[in-house]
């Protein structure tokens, strides 16, 4: 095991997060998965059904597939392990907008007999959520204490913009994310819907028909990094369209060559309510 200020605190999160294999060793992160149910039947995510799987199976699935938060006693076990030598742990996990798992983990660290655990909703998903781990990784190698590294994850909070072009409203209406009169009007008309997450709630942001929506909205992103030099990092999440977004990513690298662009496939809890052909633009301010 790592000595020094990699073992006095240790970060936990879900897997909907939006992390590199490369970040979660740096950073020592542990990810604990939830379950994805299709047609009947149960996959750990990440463990037993890669992203791209997901995708392939929920296109053939009768049914709306369908996630689980790990239990209560999943964090128990992990938590009790990880603080075994002493350690801190600092738990961030996804919007509760979206899922239990953040009130689980709070459950769990109240069960704690004398463990420190700090339990956090981020208030967002995928990229956004990854980005306050990462910059909380960076001040546990730096060695700072806990009440800074969470006076700075709020701050990154606040610095995170996240939008998100559903182009195939199909399972964000069976997914009850809308109410059933706006998504038949929605289908109908062939409505793309442009969603913001703030305070940890999905709202349509913008609306309107055909693919020239979702252009629009892909230039406001381009005008919005082009006319802010604090932003450092910009994430493109998506639903099996890693051409487009890789070249999405060339467009906003000619803009600013110095900022970081993570391209990557969602989560499963993520593609679940959004569908195919869906991606979030997240922005992060230095």
């Amino acid at each position: 095991m790592e000595v020094g200020n990699l073992t006095k605190i240790k970060l936990v999160t879900d897997s909907s997060v939006q992390l590199t294999p490369e970040e979660i060793a740096e950073y020592d992160i542990t990810v604990v998965p939830l379950t994805i149910t299709i047609d009947g039947k149960s996959y750990v995510d990440g463990k037993d059904i890669t992203r791209s799987d997901f995708v392939t199976k929920m296109q053939a699935a009768k049914d709306l597939p369908t996630t689980s938060q790990p239990s209560i006693g999943t964090f128990v076990d992990i938590f009790k392990e990880l603080a075994a030598d002493g350690s801190e742990i600092l738990a961030i996990f996804m919007t509760e907008g979206l899922s239990g798992t953040v009130n689980a983990a709070r459950q769990a660290a109240e069960m704690m007999d004398g463990e420190k655990v700090t339990v956090l909703d981020s208030d967002f998903i995928d990229r956004g959520l990854a980005q306050q781990l990462i910059y909380a990784g960076k001040d546990i190698e730096a060695g700072k204490e806990m009440p800074e590294i969470l006076a700075h994850v709020e701050q990154i909070k606040n610095d995170t913009f996240l939008r998100l072009a559903i182009v195939n409203l199909d399972n964000i209406i069976k997914g009850g994310r809308l109410g059933t009169l706006t998504g038949r009007i929605a289908t109908l008309l062939n409505i793309k819907a442009i969603l913001k997450m703030e305070n940890g709630k999905l709202e349509i942001d913008q609306k309107g028909r055909g693919q020239k929506t979702v252009n629009k909205f892909k230039q406001e992103m381009l005008d919005k990094i082009k006319n802010d030099p604090e932003i450092v990092e910009v994430g493109l999440s998506h639903v099996e369209i890693d051409a487009e977004m890789q070249e999405y990513a060339a467009e906003i690298k000619k803009i600013n060559p110095a900022i970081n662009v993570v391209v990557r496939e969602t989560s499963p809890i993520v593609a679940t309510h959004t569908g195919v052909g869906a991606f979030a633009v997240f922005l992060l301010k230095k």
